[in-house]
């Protein structure tokens, strides 16, 4: 071969993603090179093999030239047994004898293993879940957390029953130039569809990707309006975040084919390897820039062995939050008609929710998704030549855009609720700026039903349901002021309406007694246990928030957040009668890692909850990717020494003065 011939192609590009698996249904995700005949080899520990061929289970999509989308769903006749190991291979059918995943993706397995295995647990005992994994963060990747754990648990039951990741899987709005770089090329090799891009001051993707702007200064690329200013400078002055928010917008992926090559590189280390070291042209300060990126994508690559062999252990659910699409994604109704109101800020919000469907939301729930991948299969059958057809892709993406049927629910032990906060907003139509509901009257009516007569529930909401109160009020004093984009004021009690709907919901009779409710998106991590005041039969609320996989908030600003927090919300302070939440006895509980009591803790990894046989959890802990021993969340400290885990139903309430109670 030439020395200038690329590399060859890998078979498979990414995966196997487990998804959702059940006793009589598999659900897993890949994408090849080329199209493939599969057949899956399983093995239930002490019973006999058994393989499926997976022809009429595999809906093959191309992407490109050299990308097809496997999107394998196995029903079987006979149901797979839990709370044992189940060998498998994904194995790929040629003229010679199949090749299995030792052949063709040696690091998904762990260290003297012959084969992948996964567990069918019979209740969520246990699980991990977390949010918020931005490639050129300085962080370790906190699914590296995972990793550890699986390889040090030998016994099946000792296996997480899920993966739950609560948003930001990728970041498409804020995107260092070395994985642009990296985005392109691949591109390139795979030969990812091209599209006319309507609206845009380029005529299609090829267009955009040769403009020498292309790399840190994308704003300069948004479409122009009447008065030829962006969108950022029409609508926003200048001052306030634009569509595209934030200075971290300068790279914001546009395309179709830069949202799905996205996927591939931060899932698989596979495409890495097809990837050049040659650095765009840049001016001094971005060559700058670029080095110090640079070094952070290089450690995240390094590390994607690890985090692709957890997806091929380990079912793994998703739900997006505002960055898998845009920064403050439907925030506002003034939002919505600005981004939506031009076709070309439109096609981009559209490309996202698209590739999040392909790679993120069918693997939750494929029985709701037909029509939309129909669609797309449409889209694919009347490209011109490589290009995708503009007016049925501007079709599909309408139909993306009024899909209602993100969220979903597991038949689970304890049931699990993963909620939509992005789509179905209940906007604010007499203040057009104000935040947005994060969720509309009917997606709350939706699930006040889906939680009724259960005894217990996991809940997944992308945005903490109970916040820290002065990080929330400083929100609602932008909000006032009419700058609620420059702080992203999204939380559960900026919108009245849904505030007080969700509080009415924790107190109907027929709700949950036990309620855990898992989120992410702020970049640090804490648990309060909530309880109603002044009823006798209250339900428990947990808020466990882990956040983020690889994000930090900045440390030193929020020691200050959190200090204030306690100083101004103390169980005294007449502020608390300020809330929305006053009704409602919140304790927070510790990090006991903490140095000074603070119950925010700041440290990218992932969380793990265990859960007792009544579905409540008993051990709550913040696993943390660096290495050092995880944070155990517990109830109150004594002489500067935490004491044993809080958990279980507090019959014993704690007062105000023990727990540090206070309404959040």
């Amino acid at each position: 071969m030439p020395d200038n011939a690329p590399a060859p192609l890998p078979d498979v590009l990414a995966g196997p993603l487990l998804r959702r698996l059940e006793p009589g249904r598999l659900v897993l995700w890949l994408v090849a090179s080329r199209e493939l005949s599969l057949q899956l080899w399983l093995q239930p520990e002490g019973l006999a093999p058994q393989t499926h061929a997976l022809d009429e289970h595999c809906q093959q999509l191309p992407l490109g030239q050299h990308a097809v989308l496997q999107l394998i769903d196995l029903p079987l006749t006979q149901v797979l047994p839990q709370d044992i190991r189940i060998a498998y291979d994904l194995q790929i059918l040629d003229d010679d004898d199949p090749q299995g995943m030792r052949d063709w993706a040696p690091h998904l397995l762990h260290d003297g293993a012959e084969h992948a295995d996964f567990v069918l647990r019979s209740r969520v005992d246990h699980l991990l879940h977390g949010s918020c994994r931005k490639p050129h963060h300085a962080a370790d990747d906190g699914l590296l957390c995972a990793d550890r754990l699986l390889a040090s648990q030998p016994e099946a039951k000792q296996r997480p029953a899920l993966l739950l990741m609560s948003g930001d899987q990728v970041y498409v709005d804020d995107v260092a130039g070395p994985m642009l770089c990296a985005i392109h090329q691949l591109i390139a090799r795979l030969g990812l569809f091209d599209e006319f891009l309507d609206g845009a001051v380029v005529e299609d993707s090829q267009a955009l990707y040769a403009n020498p702007v292309g790399y840190y200064q994308r704003a300069d690329l948004l479409p122009a309006v009447k008065s030829n200013q962006t969108l950022r400078d029409k609508f926003f002055g200048g001052v306030e975040k634009p569509v595209f928010t934030s200075s971290s917008a300068d790279n914001h992926l546009v395309t179709f084919a830069e949202m799905i090559a996205m996927y591939l590189l931060v899932w698989s280390p596979l495409p890495w390897t097809l990837i050049s070291e040659e650095q765009p042209a840049l001016d001094e300060e971005q060559q700058q820039r670029y080095a110090r990126d640079r070094e952070r994508i290089d450690a995240f690559r390094q590390t994607l062995g690890q985090v692709a062999r957890v997806f091929a252990h380990l079912p793994t659910l998703m739900i997006f939050d505002d960055h898998d699409v845009t920064d403050d994604w439907n925030l506002s109704a003034r939002w919505e008609q600005t981004a939506y109101g031009h076709p070309f800020s439109k096609r981009i919000i559209g490309n996202a929710l698209l590739a999040y469907l392909l790679c993120q939301g069918w693997g939750n729930n494929p029985d709701v998704f037909d029509e939309p991948l129909q669609a797309f299969a449409d889209l694919l059958q009347q490209r011109q030549n490589h290009h995708l057809q503009a007016a049925a892709q501007d079709a599909l993406i309408d139909q993306l855009l009024h899909f209602e049927q993100w969220h979903y629910v597991l038949p689970t032990t304890p049931a699990l609720l993963v909620l939509d906060t992005r789509t179905r907003r209940w906007r604010s139509e007499g203040h057009l700026s104000k935040p947005s509901g994060l969720m509309d009257w009917e997606a709350l009516c939706d699930f006040q039903q889906a939680l009724l007569d259960h005894p217990s529930c996991i809940i997944v909401s992308p945005a903490p349901m109970f916040g820290v109160k002065l990080i929330e009020g400083i929100q609602k004093l932008f909000t006032y002021a009419g700058h609620p984009l420059m702080v992203d004021a999204e939380n559960w009690m900026a919108h009245r309406g849904a505030a007080s709907v969700m509080m009415n919901i924790f107190r109907h009779s027929r709700t949950p007694g036990d309620f855990v409710i898992l989120s992410g998106d702020v970049h640090y991590s804490f648990v309060y246990r909530v309880s109603i005041r002044h009823r006798r039969a209250s339900p428990t609320i947990w808020q466990i928030t882990s956040s983020g996989i690889k994000n930090e908030f900045p440390a030193e600003l929020l020691d200050w957040f959190d200090r204030l927090n306690r100083w101004l919300y103390a169980p005294w302070s007449p502020l608390n009668w300020l809330t929305k939440r006053r009704r409602m006895r919140v304790t927070p509980l510790i990090p006991d890692r903490s140095r000074s009591g603070e119950r925010l803790w700041n440290s990218a990894g992932l969380g793990q909850v265990f859960f007792d046989e009544q579905g409540r959890p008993k051990r709550i802990l913040q696993l943390n990717a660096d290495g050092s021993p995880p944070a155990t969340f517990v109830a109150e400290r004594e002489s500067g020494t935490a004491t044993a885990p809080l958990l279980g139903h507090p019959d014993h309430r704690a007062t105000s003065r023990d727990s540090g109670a206070s309404h959040p």
